[in-house]
């Protein structure tokens, strides 16, 4: 967005979906209900990207759904939103980013949201929801509040996470996110629809002069003043990859424009040829003129210049691979494509981190308890409850009479509930006597022991610190090690929320529309599945406690008398996203494998930013949402202009 009236500010989004209308192209139920929480995944708005096989686990593939559409992944998620920890960021800044700790980064939390308190005091009681007003924000873009709809399940589950020593988070925002926790979402409290970040953030000054959309554009490269293309990349390949990555396999030139009067701004046409000799970061100063993009991969490049900043904003995957393409990254993968290295910077694709998760079965039998699954196998029950949540539901466009309406008719029922919110953010010490001996075998690895052979020593040194503050963590009874994700239904999925695996995503192909290599290894450090075996333990503990035990649950996957061998095949065979891919583009110093510095600059250039999760140099243990908003708001508060 435009920091000042006098900037002009052009984006140019990594999409493509023409058949959609611009009047549908985000306001689709299956977006904005919450009921319809993942089934937009693998959908058009979907870059339907997948990862190479994970021969770690069970040799197969896994997809890697990334948001492809105006708003990026808030349009997929699953609403959830908290921050992590403070740990989380005070660690940010012992790996060199002053100005990142919990204290430098809360007012920007507080910036983005404007958080309404649950409706009732009855349901605050009952589901352990509390709030810190010191910690929220009341006035920012996204709203951020509760749905009116809470399935009693969940209060069973906090009740036998405390009869089993696990506490309830007072606030999930707080900084001090160890324990059960009902986390708010990212939710109109006024209307119960999803709060993206087009509608917080794109609408608002779609109008705006110095504002300008594109999309149904591929960006193929930033532009370096200096240094030529690759052939491949900077030319249209008739017969080749027409459609991008995950493309629906039609494509438009002309894309949707929407600046003023719909319009976009005019292009420049004109490309640099000029190769130089590769730069160190540490002695360079690039600057980038602007960025290279096509319709497809036949189409005509053009290009359109920038006389101040380029920010990529295209996700942790697909920014490390545009940096690539544009020659920034590490030499021997750019050599390999004949691309022209302007900086020789390891880091770009490395230090790939991920919250993997295994999902589990244990139905719950007992029917006197609502379930959302009867919302997919009793259609009676489910047009009810369709029927209540659109009766008194009003759309962004609607009139004040109407929004003013929906105040007095409150909007409930089960379609508000649709996202998995009654969490668990768990210690390993506080669910595992085996927590000690994981510990033990955690410390007493070599830091290169479970990485990817070859590496550059910088990618290597930054490891070795960050496996430091790993291991700290693992010990600690106030810092979450896994998370359980309760669906109400009978699933307590677990996650690594810190993880020690360090996957990659590196370019496959010159050609800008091929789809990077995403290689997350999850698990390819043995810390985290033992982390996720004793998860699995401590939930046949939930289960069988007094809270639990009414719900009348069975277990299937994993089987109730599973062995350790068992569990492990579960685990191989189910690992799956969490949908976080981050720490690509990770802001650490240079010798620690960085690319970008603390204001997010990337090493050895003058104005090329890149504002995503892939600046996070460790993952935090929360949903990522809130914590890309966050960094996008503190970057906004830069001397940039």
């Amino acid at each position: 967005m435009s920091w000042s009236d006098a900037v002009s500010v052009a984006s140019l989004l990594l999409t493509d979906f023409p058949k959609i209308p611009l009047s549908r192209d985000h306001y689709e139920p299956i977006i904005q209900d919450p009921v319809y929480v993942g089934a937009d995944v693998g959908g058009v708005y979907d870059w339907d990207l997948s990862t190479t096989p994970q021969t770690q686990l069970d040799g197969a593939p896994r997809p890697m759904p990334q948001g492809k559409v105006l708003g990026g992944g808030s349009i997929l998620n699953a609403m959830c939103w908290n921050r992590g920890g403070q740990d989380d960021y005070n660690t940010w800044a012992d790996l060199g980013n002053p100005g990142w700790d919990w204290e430098g980064i809360l007012p920007y939390f507080r910036k983005s949201e404007t958080y309404t308190p649950v409706y009732s005091a009855d349901i605050a009681r009952e589901y352990s929801i509390n709030y810190n007003p010191a910690v929220h924000g009341t006035s920012g873009p996204v709203q951020v509040s509760y749905p009116r709809y809470f399935y009693p399940q969940s209060a069973n589950l906090f009740a036998a996470l405390n009869y089993l020593g696990v506490p309830t988070e007072f606030d999930p925002n707080d900084g001090s996110s160890a324990g059960a926790a009902f986390v708010p979402t990212d939710i109109d409290p006024n209307n119960q629809t999803r709060s993206d970040a087009r509608r917080s953030y794109f609408d608002p000054i779609v109008n705006r002069e110095n504002f300008h959309v594109i999309t149904g554009q591929h960006v193929t490269r930033v532009l370096i003043e200096g240094i030529g293309a690759n052939y491949a990349v900077s030319n249209p390949t008739p017969g080749g990859n027409e459609f991008g990555n995950g493309m629906n396999g039609e494509t438009s030139n002309s894309g949707f424009g929407f600046g003023p009067q719909g319009s976009t701004p005019a292009l420049d046409n004109t490309t640099s040829t000029r190769f130089v000799r590769r730069q160190d970061p540490r002695a360079s100063s690039l600057r980038i003129t602007g960025v290279e993009y096509a319709a497809n991969a036949s189409d005509t490049r053009r290009t359109i210049t920038a006389t101040r900043e380029v920010i990529i904003a295209a996700g942790a995957l697909h920014s490390a691979q545009l940096l690539q393409l544009s020659g920034i990254g590490p030499s021997s993968l750019l050599d390999t494509y004949d691309i022209p290295v302007a900086l020789d910077l390891s880091g770009v694709g490395n230090n790939l981190q991920d919250h993997c998760l295994v999902g589990t079965f244990y139905p719950y039998n007992n029917d006197s308890y609502p379930s959302p699954s009867e919302l997919t196998t009793n259609s009676t029950y489910n047009e009810e409850a369709e029927a209540e949540y659109n009766s008194q539901k009003t759309g962004k466009h609607e009139t004040l009479f109407a929004i003013l309406l929906s105040l007095i008719q409150t909007i409930k029922g089960p379609w508000t509930a649709g996202s998995p919110n009654a969490l668990a953010f768990n210690p390993l010490p506080l669910i595992s006597s085996m927590s000690d001996s994981i510990l033990s075998g955690a410390s007493s690895q070599e830091s290169t022991e479970y990485l990817i052979d070859g590496l550059d020593s910088t990618i290597v040194a930054g490891y070795a610190v960050q496996k430091q503050s790993l291991v700290r963590r693992l010990a600690e009874t106030t810092i979450a090690a896994y998370e359980i994700i309760n669906n109400n239904a009978g699933s307590l999925t677990v996650a690594v929320m810190h993880p020690f695996s360090r996957g990659q995503c590196y370019i496959r192909s010159p050609d800008p529309f091929e789809p990077p290599n995403v290689d997350p290894r999850w698990l390819s450090n043995p810390v985290d599945r033992q982390v996720l075996v004793e998860a699995l333990l401590f939930n046949r503990q939930i289960l069988a406690t007094p809270a639990m035990i009414p719900l009348q649950a069975a277990q299937f996957v994993p089987p109730v008398d599973a062995d350790e061998d068992a569990i492990n095949q579960v685990i191989s065979n189910g690992i799956r996203t969490e949908f976080h891919p981050s720490g690509t583009c990770a802001m650490l110093p240079l010798e620690q494998g960085g690319v970008v510095d603390s204001h997010l600059r990337v090493w050895g250039t003058q104005n090329l930013r890149v504002v995503d999760a892939g600046i996070m140099p460790m993952i935090p243990a929360a949903h990522l949402q809130a914590v890309v908003y966050a960094i996008a708001e503190k970057f906004l508060g830069f001397d940039i202009v």
